[in-house]
């Protein structure tokens, strides 16, 4: 299996990182960019698409690896591939949030109805539990998207460290799956690393955002509530983290939640003066430390108890850090975003 795995994980790269460059010169045709202007940093036109450079490189190479013997990442991978589909049509023309959060809830049920369900509670209400978290999480890591290279990092670091633990359980189907994600986000990182020649898009980040939150909670299932909720919190800790503090800022300052901003952690990091590279490599060091956390649990070096404890503390102590920095530059405090799938989420 280690083979398979190695194999996996080198097609899924090499795919992803070729695959994106005609895809790039296609959206720069098809005019599927970004354009700069305001508060954004890109000085030209930067093409979509690069989330379909992603979904290809993880799902072909995962399919004929495993075949289609595993019901479970076999329902993930068309489940995860639809909410693509669903980003690919938002990026092309912006989407209403009410059809975007329907066609996720109906994608996380079928992925609940293969036996994918987080043991939280030990009752029925875990099925719409881990249905209300597939969902929450595809739309965070879709909000991380913000910056050059920070969820490709994040995930990147991620999808590695949640095979390893894949492979601690015995889970080696989800393990090549999760090696595939891994390498395909690192992949893509050249075209997206600061300053970014292709955007990954909402096809790229619901993707990855829906198949880590499925991917955690088919390794959380039928274990103890408090090993549950460490083991989907940790992984997705920066995602979680950088919602919460958007959502609470934005009603703080009684503006919309749902508007976009400049006042993600990363937006903020960025004003501390970190350059736009040492954002994307500081938001993948904490994930790689949430990331260990949770892979000490499975091992039983940590208890998950105290693995929260200390995650908690990370999050005060980053939280305390930014809160010197403005939400927004003051020249761009009252800008509205012009269109819903801008980087100014």
């Amino acid at each position: 299996m280690s083979g398979t795995i190695a194999l996996t994980a080198g097609a899924a790269c090499l795919l992803s990182v070729t695959a994106a460059v005609p895809l790039r010169r296609l959206a720069l045709r098809w005019n599927l960019t970004d354009h700069p202007g305001g508060h954004k940093a890109h000085t030209h036109p930067t093409p979509y698409l690069g989330g379909i450079a992603i979904t290809v490189g993880t799902t072909v190479p995962t399919v004929i690896a495993l075949g289609f013997a595993d019901l479970q990442i076999i329902a993930i991978l068309l489940a995860a591939a639809a909410v693509s589909v669903l980003g690919l049509i938002d990026d092309m023309a912006p989407l209403p949030a009410a059809t975007r959060l329907i066609v996720e809830t109906v994608a996380a049920i079928g992925v609940v109805l293969s036996g994918v369900q987080a043991t939280v509670t030990g009752t029925w209400l875990d099925s719409s539990l881990t249905v209300v978290w597939i969902v929450v999480m595809t739309n965070s890591f879709n909000l991380l998207d913000n910056m050059d290279g920070a969820l490709g990092t994040v995930t990147t670091v991620t999808a590695g460290l949640l095979a390893a633990t894949a492979l601690l359980q015995g889970h080696t189907s989800l393990a090549v799956l999760l090696c595939a994600l891994a390498c395909a986000c690192l992949g893509f990182l050249p075209h997206n690393w600061a300053p970014a020649r292709m955007f990954m898009g909402d096809s790229g980040s619901l993707f990855l955002g829906f198949t880590i939150a499925c991917s955690a909670t088919v390794l959380v299932m039928g274990r103890s509530p408090d090993a549950a909720i460490a083991g989907l919190f940790l992984p997705t800790f920066m995602a979680t983290v950088d919602t919460c503090v958007i959502l609470f800022s934005r009603i703080l300052a009684n503006r919309p939640p749902l508007q976009g901003g400049t006042d993600h952690v990363s937006h903020r990091l960025r004003r501390m003066g970190l350059e736009t590279r040492a954002v994307a490599m500081t938001l993948g060091a904490i994930t790689a430390i949430t990331g260990a956390l949770c892979l000490m649990t499975v091992s039983d070096l940590l208890s998950p108890l105290v693995a929260m404890v200390v995650a908690g503390a990370i999050a005060v102590a980053l939280v305390s850090l930014l809160r010197g920095t403005n939400a927004q530059p003051p020249a761009q405090r009252h800008q509205i975003p012009q269109k819903a799938h801008e980087r100014r989420r």
